[in-house]
């Protein structure tokens, strides 16, 4: 086993790089030096030309990031082919099938359009291994230069990098699955599945009411997409559909609506899946999930004799435990479900198709397949905090924390989590009574406080 890297990264997260449009660093100048550091990286991994896609979203300040990076991978000597709003799952897709170096994703995912952010795939459409992101931000740090004239890169745009995408995304379930009889409502959040997502379930035979279409730059996420399904269970119980769909801006995230209106997250799209595989007799070895996945899920799976294994939140360490362990399904409750048997990274549209193939198959609906899973109620509140406390050691709380355990018993849970993005520990009770969780919640939430402030 290689032993793990201690150094930290300034600029790379678990998820690229992401902020506030004109913070630092998510500002035209960083994402020209950002462009060029990634293009020396790449082009010395390359004997020939070296090849970079760039996709983005549709918030407004992908343009002027877009033609920052082009100027910079340019300078560096690299090819670059523009796809133009794509969804993050699609460039990683077209990136393994141009052969290209690298592809880059502008996009800050579920964010409001005033954030942004990039995220990069290697050539085999997965995310960066930790030592490139070193290599990138060690030339950061360097002064730019431009190679000589007759090296400088090229820029093209790919024209039908959409319809390679749909063509992709049917042909994840067998071609004898069909949609026909099927009517779906899908919201694309103002996002980049806007012009993809609905073509996808429409040429395989689904009548569809496509929302959240219209994106305008600034509208990308706003009270739509997985984020905020309100709207999608409206047009669901209006439209009588039998069910929706909804993905984030840069369609990698997915959360479905049944014909009642009830909304289905990652966890049960998950369990819904993995079951479906489990009746089709193939083999996927097992589940990884993250702490926050519901206490229903692994519950579920072991009644099917399905392993399942939790990680840190994050697809990143999904990704990581998959690989490490040979298995094929993953994901997180909030939508990034992984199927590696069909796809290199989560994709909202794949894990949407997979899901239908088992309502298809089944000749069931998915409000009765959702329901084969028993979801346990969970509560959570934000404990305010100064720094980082290890409340590990914290002899109060971890007696607290016991006490909560032992009367919850097997079927419940408890997590204390700091926040990576805000000062604030994550109290989080789970249990089958749904009024002594939240009574439980706030008791330990009060004994956290009383300890950190």
């Amino acid at each position: 086993m290689t032993k793990k890297d201690k150094r930290e990264k300034k600029f790379f997260g678990t998820d690229g790089i992401r902020g506030r449009v004109g913070e630092h660093p998510i500002t035209p100048d960083f994402m020209l030096k950002l462009g060029w550091a990634a293009g020396k990286v790449f082009a010395k991994t390359d004997r020939g030309r070296c090849k970079i896609l760039i996709g983005k979203d549709t918030r407004i300040s992908g343009y002027m990031f877009e033609a920052a990076l082009e100027a910079g991978l340019t300078a560096a000597g690299v090819d670059i082919n523009l796809l133009g709003p794509m969804p993050t799952p699609a460039v990683a897709y077209l990136t393994r099938t141009f052969h290209a170096q690298a592809g880059i994703v502008i996009s800050a995912s579920h964010n409001p359009f005033h954030d942004n952010g990039i995220k990069f795939f290697s050539g085999d459409g997965s995310k960066l291994p930790d030592e490139v992101e070193f290599a990138i931000e060690e030339y950061l740090e360097r002064e730019i230069t431009t190679v000589d004239s007759q090296f400088i890169g090229k820029a093209s745009r790919i024209s039908d990098a959409s319809g390679r995408y749909i063509e992709y995304c049917k042909s994840t379930i067998p071609s004898d699955i069909k949609l026909t009889g099927l009517k779906i409502v899908v919201d694309c959040a103002h996002g980049s599945t806007y012009n993809i997502a609905g073509n996808v379930f429409k040429e395989l035979g689904a009548t569809v009411k496509t929302i959240g279409a219209s994106p305008d730059g600034l509208n990308i996420n706003d009270a739509c997409g997985s984020t905020a399904p309100e709207r999608l269970v409206q047009e669901v119980l209006a439209e009588k559909a039998d069910l929706g769909i909804a993905f984030d801006g840069d369609g990698d995230r997915v959360i479905m609506v049944d014909h009642l209106g009830n909304v289905v997250d990652g966890d049960e799209i998950l369990y819904v899946i993995a079951r479906d595989r489990r009746r089709r007799n193939v083999g996927f070895g097992g589940v990884v999930g993250t702490v926050m996945s519901n206490l229903g899920l692994q519950l579920g799976l072991e009644a099917l004799d399905i392993p399942f294994t939790r990680v840190s939140v994050g697809d990143r360490y999904v990704m990581s435990a998959l690989k490490e362990r040979g298995w094929q399904l993953g994901g997180e409750s909030s939508g990034h479900v992984i199927c590696l048997d069909v796809a290199s990274t989560g994709d909202g549209i794949v894990s949407a198709l997979q899901a239908l193939y088992a309502v298809v198959s089944c000749e069931t609906s998915l409000y009765e397949l959702r329901n084969k899973m028993s979801k346990f109620p969970q509560t959570m509140i934000n404990v305010r905090v100064a720094g980082k406390p290890d409340l590990s050691n914290n002899v109060a709380v971890m007696a607290a924390v016991a006490a909560v355990e032992a009367r919850l018993g097997r079927k419940g849970r408890v997590l204390l989590r700091p926040s990576g993005t805000e000062p604030v520990v994550r109290v989080m009770v789970e249990g089958e009574d749904a009024a002594l969780v939240a009574q439980l919640a706030r008791e330990l939430a009060d004994q956290v406080a009383a300890q950190v402030s």
